[in-house]
Formats: C-alpha cells, structure tokens, sequence
C-alpha cells in the first residue's frame, strides 16, 4: 500500500480527488492537508466580494470531496518538506510520511506593514473570507463623517476584478457613505497582458464606477489618523500584486527539492519534480520551463494530468504530458452586472459576457456538489 499525500486543497488537487471518486487508484492511501476546510474557487471570488455569491457557493468542502474519494483530510499547514525521508513538517509540529507527495498549495504574497490602513491580502484565498467579513461588519456600523478610501495595489486580473467587486458590495451596503476608489499599478498600463480591446473596456469600467487608475506608480500607505474605530481604517487595501512562493519553498533548510529563483517548485512536463520524481507539483506553487503565468485556468487545466499520473505512479504506468494551452478564454467581473471577455487579440464587454462567466463558473462548482 503507497501513501500518496496531497499537500494543499486547490483546484489541481480537487480535480484529483473527483477523478478519484470515479475510480480510486490500486492500492494507495490517499491523504490530503490543508489548512482550511474550505477552499475558495478563484474565478467566483470577485463575485463573492461583490455580494453576487455567498461563500459556500464559490468553495469547496474539503472534508467532504475527501471522503466521498476515500481519502483522509488532515487539518494543517505545511512548514517543512523533508524530500529525503519523505516527510512532510506541519506549523504544529506533526509529520506525516509518503511514498508520493504532491504540491497544490498555491502562492501567497508579502504586503508591507501599513499601520494606517486595513491591509488585506488577496492571497492566500482561503485567509480571505474571515478578513472580509470583518471589514464589512465594520463597515455596515460605522458612523461620523468622512469618506473611506478603497485602494487595489496591482493592474493585473486580480486587482481590477477584486477592486469592482469589494467597491460594488461597499457602496450597496452604505449609500448613504462616501468611498473614494483607486487602482494603483506599477505597470505602465492596465492588464498588461490582455489585448487592447480588453484594455479599453477595463477602463471604461474603472471610469463608470468613479475609480481613479493610478499606472506607473508605487502605493504608500498614510500615517495613521488615531484611535477612531467608525470606519475599518482610513484605508482599506486590497494587495494584489504578483505572486509569491511560501516561505517553506524560499527557505533551503525547510524545502529540500529543486525550486527556482523566487522559490516554487521546479517540474518537468510530467509534472514531477526535477530533482525527486516521486514528488508532484501544479499550479501556482510550481514552476515549469518555460514559466507559466500563475493563473488559475493552468491548476484547472493541470488536474486531469495529475490525476492520471499520480495513478499512473502508483500502479506503475507511463505518465503523461501536461502540454500547456497556448491561448485561453478569459473573463473579467466588472461589479456591475457586466463582464470582459478576452481570447487572443479578440475582447468584448456587455451584461451577456457575464451571464456566460456565472454560467461556466457555476457549472465547474456543480461538479462537487455531493449528494
């Protein structure tokens, strides 16, 4: 019996365990850690920040999925990976042991410390809802003048898609308040990946919703103005700049496999580590050659490859090549009911890009409801 532990619950390895749930690998004890029971779809989040969703109908129930595969979960967050023993360090101290491990931990990111402002950090998703919930509880009691400023650092997907939709729930909550909304970004552009139609249409959107762009800029964060506890803060930051490896991966004497420069794991186009194939990597945490942008639409698209090859691994089959997509259809929440669709050097914007996003988003989260 091989022990396969799946360290992390994102969408790569919640594609594991449905394959797996069809038709469970011979011989093998399936694990997986995480440190939430819950784990948040990435491309519903900007709908649930905008109040479209609750958060339940855009995560995963993990203890569930992992039961209905036959598998265990394990409460818990990784510290250390100890390739040569084959062990995993959880924060708390337990270990867990495998014959196969495979990393879907995502990325997370390094906010600065702003003592005047309510700083919330994008990633890790699952960190998210408690956070939210927090500000907009303060939100919905806070009383006095003055106007709340609501900031997104980064002028990727992220930060355009999460500033609309906190700013939309924001303003339906309190009309009767004031928030002062702006986008900065170091870049000299908005989405600086997308075609110039997508462009256009992100800023008509920014420009419908009153939101200053800010593009070739750096955010400082404000001193503090004291002690007044009516608003969450005097702002309130979304930090969504580019992703960065835990500090487990980035530090040599916790992470003993090959990682790259910044720190996530190298792979082959098997999905296997370069330097110990018997561990397993995708999405975000990874890193192939050539890089992959970090993206959810390459964990979903990684998933079936795992699974198949983690099977493969434990029954002693050929593994697979994961062969990325070239081009892929993207589609951006503006928090009004509209949305930006992009493939290529092709964009469009209306209320029917929308009605297609929440039709293919929920028809993904359809495949977990377990009855």
């Amino acid at each position: 019996m091989k022990r396969v532990v799946l360290a992390g619950a994102g969408h790569a390895h919640a594609l594991v365990l449905l394959d797996w749930m069809r038709r469970p690998p011979r011989g093998a004890e399936v694990v997986l850690v995480s440190p939430q029971p819950r784990a948040p779809y990435s491309g519903m989040v900007p709908g649930w920040l905008a109040g479209a969703y609750r958060f339940d109908e855009v995560s995963i129930d993990v203890p569930a999925l992992c039961a209905a595969a036959g598998a265990r979960w394990v409460e818990g967050e990784v510290h250390a990976l100890d390739a040569a023993q084959r062990r995993l360090v959880l924060a708390d101290g337990r270990t867990i042991d495998y014959d196969l491990l495979s990393l879907n931990v995502g990325s997370t990111l390094d906010p600065p410390t702003a003592p005047g402002a309510t700083l919330l950090a994008l990633r890790p998703l699952a960190r998210l809802q408690a956070r939210w919930d927090e500000v907009l509880a303060r939100w919905q009691r806070a009383e006095g003048p003055g106007a709340l400023r609501l900031t997104a650092v980064g002028g990727g997907a992220a930060g355009f898609e999460s500033l609309l939709g906190a700013l939309a729930r924001l303003r339906e909550l309190r009309p009767d308040r004031a928030v002062e909304a702006r986008l900065v970004t170091r870049s000299a552009s908005l989405l600086p990946s997308f075609p110039a139609g997508a462009v256009r249409a992100a800023e008509a959107a920014l420009a419908r919703a009153a939101v200053a762009l800010q593009t070739s800029a750096e955010w400082r964060a404000e001193p503090p103005r004291g002690d007044d506890d009516r608003l969450p803060a005097r702002e309130l930051v979304l930090w969504a700049t580019g992703a960065v490896a835990h500090a487990w991966q980035r530090d040599p004497s916790r992470c003993s496999v090959a990682v790259g420069e910044a720190g996530f794991v190298r792979i082959d186009d098997r999905l296997r580590s370069v330097s110990h194939p018997e561990v397993f990597a995708a999405g975000d945490c990874a890193d192939s050659a050539p890089p992959l942008p970090k993206a959810g639409v390459y964990a979903v698209r990684m998933g079936p490859v795992l699974a198949a090859n983690l099977r493969a691994a434990v029954e002693g089959a050929a593994l697979r090549r994961y062969v990325p997509q070239r081009r892929f259809l993207t589609l951006l929440a503006t928090g009004d009911g509209r949305a930006i669709a992009a493939r290529g050097r092709w964009a469009a914007e209306g209320r029917w890009a929308w009605r297609w996003k929440d039709r293919i988003d929920r028809g993904f989260m359809a495949r977990f409801a377990l009855r």
